[in-house]
């Protein structure tokens, strides 16, 4: 069967990548209108109307007024805004969470797309606070460096026209968007430190946590760290947990770019128990468009 689907929006970053992963499928029938109707709303009502699945790659504003303009048609959306991420009426798109949550995503109607931030940060702080290896009140740092393409047309323009720095750290006043979707999905109950950054590189992203063994309840190793994450993604098919061989070697932020693939390392002094746990991902890709292309497969899928 072909699922059609509309992915409104498609002229900006996320949907270009969304379409660029679709429209040499023969499962997926593309629903397109005129680019210059692509703020009308009748325009997009037909096409909502017209597809089995919608994906809003739009401002968050614009995603609201958007499920709004489709509610009363049978169409299930994807949106990659933040706009739903945290709402109990939608399913989390972050299918590695449990078994539970892809078999949220199946039946839904409505799906919200990770952040790509709280991606990494989810995938490597939920499984540690489920196996009671770390307190949902820990005291947590996380750190991050994106690819310019997370900040969207404004920063990719800054960047190619060479008036950007090399790198710069930003949302230092602690209220970063995807904080709501980091403590609601890890069951964090106290704010953790969050300083994202931008370098000069299109694409790729590295997430990292650090933390002191010591801290932590219990006598946990660095190997039970490994284990509870390792444990957490056995058989997961875009997230690997790397073994805790190579310990000094450099995490290439860019090494998962053009992939929908997640990789986590625990790296360490296993003596003192100084840890960092490290996520690495395309910021485009598993943590934006090919995280929408992997929900919509589960949708269609059900």
């Amino acid at each position: 069967m072909t699922t059609k689907v509309f992915i409104d929006g498609e002229a900006g970053t996320t949907g270009l990548q969304i379409r660029d992963r679709l429209i040499r499928r023969d499962d997926i029938e593309l629903v397109q209108i005129d680019p210059a109707l692509r703020k009308d709303a009748e325009a997009r009502k037909a096409a909502f109307a017209a597809a089995d699945v919608a994906i809003l790659c739009l401002p968050d504003q614009a995603a609201i007024e958007a499920v709004e303009l489709s509610k009363d048609l049978d169409v299930r959306i994807i949106d990659a805004s933040t706009a739903h991420r945290v709402n109990p009426d939608w399913a989390y798109g972050l299918p590695e969470l449990s078994a539970d949550q892809e078999a949220q995503i199946k039946s839904a109607r409505y799906v919200a797309n990770c952040g790509c931030y709280a991606t990494g940060a989810i995938v490597l702080l939920a499984p540690l606070i489920k196996a009671g290896l770390l307190p949902a009140d820990a005291s947590v740092n996380i750190n991050a460096i994106s690819g310019y393409t997370g900040g969207g047309k404004g920063l990719i323009g800054e960047y190619e026209e060479g008036s950007a720095p090399d790198a710069f750290l930003y949302a230092t006043g602690m209220s970063h968007k995807h904080l709501p979707e980091i403590m609601n999905f890890t069951g964090l109950t106290a704010k953790p430190i969050f300083v994202p950054s931008v370098g000069n590189f299109a694409q790729g992203m590295a997430v990292s946590i650090p933390l002191h063994l010591a801290d932590l309840p219990g006598d946990v190793s660095m190997g039970d760290v490994h284990a509870a994450l390792a444990a957490a993604y056995a058989g997961a098919a875009h997230v690997k947990v790397a073994d805790l061989a190579d310990q000094d070697s450099r995490i290439d932020p860019t090494a998962n770019n053009d992939t929908n693939d997640l990789t986590v390392y625990v790296r360490g002094n296993a003596e003192d128990g100084r840890v960092v746990l490290v996520a690495v991902l395309d910021n485009l890709g598993k943590g934006a468009s090919g995280a929408a292309v992997q929900n919509l497969d589960l949708m269609i899928s059900a």
